[in-house]
């Protein structure tokens, strides 16, 4: 005698299976596609730094010991003077973020190919330097004790005219996103320097290659 409860019993479980199993489906293609989104909206907001155009107009820029220093577009200028060294570059947020500047390192011709150092050990930034989203800004730095082992380096790398690298460590306005650009600081002509942009390195994220 066929047993008809037990049949539809069987029928609902085997239905009640197969909606759990397209409903776990649906969720992870659902989970996997707002995964999708959200990393195509972070990487639309990522602010990326690179050198200012040489048609850009310089930047005028203030150290905290009143010395003011102009680098036209793509430029930097680099100064030695008797106890202090100062370093600034115009830069261009080429990326769709706000770019907040936090840190920077000094990198050694010898280094300039090489990976950066922890960010722990950058100089960190007297104040935050913002670069907007598509627009132009500025990176300043100076070494001002004499008896450190990096002041003699790049004392001698300005005066002899060699190239100096500079890592710096920005992020977006929340703090994410943290990269670390390096741009190569090169003599051009008798006096002039320029800037060149030579990798990003992507510190919370899969790097970009």
């Amino acid at each position: 005698m066929t047993d008809w409860a037990t049949i539809s019993a069987l029928a609902t479980a085997g239905g009640t299976l197969v909606l759990a199993a397209a409903t776990f489906s649906s969720v992870r293609s659902s989970s996997r596609s707002a995964r999708t989104t959200e990393r195509a909206l972070m990487a639309g907001l990522l602010p990326v730094l690179v050198p200012s155009h040489l048609q850009d107009p310089p930047e005028r820029i203030r150290f905290a010991d009143d010395h003011w220093v102009e680098p036209a577009g793509g430029h930097a200028v680099v100064e030695a003077g008797s106890d202090a060294l100062y370093l600034a570059m115009t830069l261009r947020n080429v990326g769709r973020g706000l770019a907040v500047l936090d840190r920077w390192d000094y990198v050694s011709e010898d280094a300039a190919w090489g990976d950066p150092r922890d960010p722990a050990v950058f100089r960190r930034l007297t104040r935050d330097i913002y670069v907007p989203a598509g627009d132009l800004g500025f990176w300043q730095g100076a070494f001002r004790d004499p008896a450190e082992p990096q002041f003699a380096q790049v004392r001698e790398a300005i005066v002899r005219r060699r190239l100096l690298a500079v890592d710096l460590l920005y992020a977006n306005n929340e703090g994410g996103q943290r990269t670390v650009s390096r741009f190569a600081i090169t003599p051009e002509g008798d006096d002039a320097w320029i800037v060149t942009i030579a990798r990003h390195w992507r510190l919370d994220e899969a790097p970009p290659r």
